[in-house]
């Protein structure tokens, strides 16, 4: 492993959110990632240029301290690092995503049918993420059962 990928393994081993996914310590390609989601759980894509990106760390944090109202919205976090990436999971953000290669940091709130909801570049409020989320109809279906 790259000494740079040891870095981001420590990072995500003390941010230790329990329902984070690193795309750069999986076997598995971006878009079958979120094909295993889908259907079941939405999901906050989050990239960052570098590891220590400060607005990534940041929404880390933020994402840890409210994780009891993630796991209740059935929210994973999935980090991706741009020299982590590979070329098609790359291209499947710019089709599906509308990625901006140029961003230093940015969010997808991804719902359970698959479906951007919302783009963010600076890190959000979990209050916010947890409005949007708690307006999408599958959502308040979930709330009436």
């Amino acid at each position: 492993m790259r000494p740079a990928g040891l870095w981001l393994v420590a990072l995500l081993a003390l941010i230790s959110l329990s329902n984070m996914e690193s795309v750069g310590n999986q076997q598995k390609s971006l878009k079958s990632l979120l094909d295993e989601k889908k259907d079941h759980r939405r999901v906050v894509l989050l990239y960052g240029r570098q590891a220590a990106q400060g607005h990534l760390i940041d929404q880390q944090q933020i994402f840890r301290a409210q994780q009891a109202g993630m796991d209740e919205r059935e929210i994973d976090v999935i980090v991706t690092i741009d020299y982590e990436m590979t070329e098609p999971d790359r291209q499947y953000l710019m089709e599906h995503f509308h990625f901006i290669p140029s961003d230093d940091f940015a969010g997808y709130l991804i719902g359970k049918d698959g479906g951007l909801k919302h783009r963010f570049t600076t890190p959000i409020a979990t209050n916010e993420l947890f409005a949007l989320v708690d307006a999408m109809p599958m959502r308040r279906a979930e709330k009436k059962h």
